[in-house]
């Protein structure tokens, strides 16, 4: 064999090594990618699973800090006005028998959300005169296959409903208190108006937990999925919640 046949075996052999160098190093690397982005993704995991405990924890907070505030105010409302006790008592039992057993799930239906609303709405009818302009329109529509499905937060009508109550100027010649329940295309909508009462001015109870509540509420089971609106027009306070439950349906089956 003549030197320069020995020189390019030399050649080869070395560039034989640095093609093998470079394969198993490429193949280190890319397995230690791997390994990396394994590991990313179960601590991602791990963190999305932290992340509904302490969620799922701090809705059994609210939640039961929720039902006391409620019974508080029907049973003082039926106790102001006992010749109306049989009436509300009656109603009162359709309200607790949610508030005792569906109420419990973490979602019931659009219809029986509605169903406990105009039911709290009655209750709360004992407050005013016969004559008091209150308004309750319903536009639901009884076909749509979400209607009956568990998507809905309990209790999620109680803030706007008993606020326009308690704050609604009762005693003016125009006084009014206007309700509007929707379930249209899988979206429930609640918007709830009052006049506003110049002798108890509308501000947040030192003990109430009703307005921090529902939003903690809504953050944490539909994140982006809902709308909250509560502004003053002329004298009149607006509240207005739309909950999309398509959109809401759509993200849990993912998760």
């Amino acid at each position: 064999m003549n030197p320069d046949q020995i020189n390019m075996m030399t050649i080869f052999y070395l560039l034989a090594g640095m093609i093998f160098l470079l394969l198993v190093g490429g193949g280190i690397l890319v397995f230690k990618m791997l390994r990396l982005k394994e590991s990313k993704k179960e601590a991602e995991m791990q963190f999305q699973n932290l992340e509904k405990r302490i969620n799922s924890l701090h809705l059994e907070n609210l939640e039961s800090k929720l039902n006391p505030h409620l019974f508080k105010n029907i049973l003082n409302s039926i106790q102001s006005h006992a010749y109306q006790t049989y009436f509300a008592l009656d109603k009162l039992a359709n309200v607790l028998d949610y508030i005792l057993y569906e109420s419990r799930s973490k979602f019931v239906t659009p219809k029986e959300e509605i169903e406990f609303a105009l039911n709290l709405i009655e209750i709360n009818k004992i407050k005013i005169s016969p004559l008091f302009d209150l308004k309750i329109k319903k536009k639901i529509n009884d076909f749509e296959p979400l209607f009956e499905k568990p998507l809905l937060a309990p209790l999620i009508s109680i803030d706007l409903i008993e606020n326009a109550f308690k704050h609604a100027d009762l005693q003016s010649p125009d006084a009014f208190i206007s309700v509007v329940i929707e379930f249209k295309d899988g979206v429930f909508s609640l918007t709830v108006a009052n006049k506003i009462s110049t002798q108890t001015p509308l501000k947040k109870e030192k003990s109430g937990i009703g307005t921090d509540t529902l939003v903690q509420r809504l953050q944490i089971l539909y994140k982006d999925n809902f709308k909250l609106e509560r502004f003053v027009e002329e004298n009149v306070f607006i509240a207005h919640l739309k909950i999309n439950l398509i959109e809401h349906k759509a993200e849990m089956h993912p998760a």
